[in-house]
């Protein structure tokens, strides 16, 4: 294992579990504006998996936040942040799920896609063509310097859920000590 540079050691130490949670529900707040930026004022509109990854940020951001508030047990707080922690590994996990729907490595969901198996009637047809998606799965919003924005949330979303955890194992560590 590749050391880890001593000043970036020296700043990860000094995380107390009140802080990492502050920083998780503060990063995941950032990426919920993001979204709601690029939903309202770009005209981006999300589709159904790209709602479903805006759900553990929302999590995190509210496990963060009132941990940090109301919490004072340092072992509760440790517990609060990896769950936080886990909950970006499954933001990250839904984020690469879409990347490989848009990609084509994977179906999409069926709310993404069309269903019909030509044996409905006229009355159910309109039905579903009401109730469907006005965005599918399988078409990117957006693709910004050769991403999609779905690659975009997975790479942001395993970026924190491997800071959290390193910072998590250096938490366990001087707890341990």
């Amino acid at each position: 294992m590749m050391p880890m540079p001593m000043k970036l050691q020296s700043y990860i130490e000094k995380i107390t579990p009140k802080c990492l949670l502050l920083l998780m529900a503060i990063a995941s707040l950032a990426l919920l504006a993001a979204a709601l930026v690029g939903q309202y004022g770009f005209g981006w509109h999300p589709c159904d998996l790209c709602l479903k990854q805006r759900y553990p940020y929302a999590a995190i951001a509210v496990l963060g936040l009132l941990g940090a508030w109301l919490v004072k047990s340092p072992r509760s707080l440790f517990i609060i942040a990896c769950l936080c922690a886990l909950l970006f590994v499954v933001d990250a996990g839904i984020a690469f799920y879409h990347t490989g729907v848009e990609m084509k490595w994977f179906p999409g969901p069926t709310a993404c896609s069309n269903s019909s198996t030509g044996e409905q009637t006229l009355e159910e047809m309109r039905a579903a063509i009401m109730n469907a998606p006005l965005v599918s799965c399988d078409q990117p919003m957006a693709v910004i310097m050769g991403l999609s924005l779905a690659a975009w949330n997975f790479i942001a979303a395993s970026v924190l859920a491997i800071f959290s955890g390193w910072v998590l194992l250096a938490l366990r560590r001087k707890n341990a000590a």
